[in-house]
């Protein structure tokens, strides 16, 4: 595997502590795949780890921001975020039909008993680190 840096925003870490300790947990496996596919992309040298709308935020040259959070409001349930304002989310619909479940053109949600479908998000989070290389390819090099 090549070398990657990871650079982190203090406050990330204390967002994680904020969480309840099962959905930390969840949100922790959450970023360690982020990490790993971005570390299998070639020309992703750097994740810059930062708060985005108070979310920890995977941000990298050349691909779009994904996002990871848990709200109170929604107990049972976490997220990883995609802008709104790209395709990432209509595709997987498109590709992954129901195997994932959605919020609008923004998210996939997760509940917190279930198992999450590994190879198919490895491959969402994929898309979105390289979008910019792949939004004119159909269905993002799918």
């Amino acid at each position: 595997m090549k070398y990657m840096e990871v650079k982190t925003d203090p406050p990330v870490a204390s967002k994680f502590d904020s969480y309840p300790k099962n959905v930390r947990a969840k949100l922790k496996a959450l970023r360690s795949l982020i990490l790993e596919v971005a570390a299998k992309i070639e020309h992703i040298e750097e994740v810059e780890e930062t708060l985005k709308w108070g979310e920890p935020s995977y941000i990298v040259k050349k691909g779009s921001t994904v996002r990871i959070d848990w709200k109170s409001k929604n107990p049972d349930q976490y997220a990883m975020y995609f802008s709104c304002s790209t395709s990432l989310v209509e595709t997987f619909r498109m590709v992954y039909g129901d195997l994932f479940k959605y919020e609008k053109n923004r998210a996939i949600l997760f509940d917190l008993d279930e198992d999450i479908p590994q190879t198919e998000l490895r491959e969402c989070v994929e898309m979105a680190l390289q979008y910019h290389l792949l939004k004119d390819k159909p269905l993002l090099g799918r």
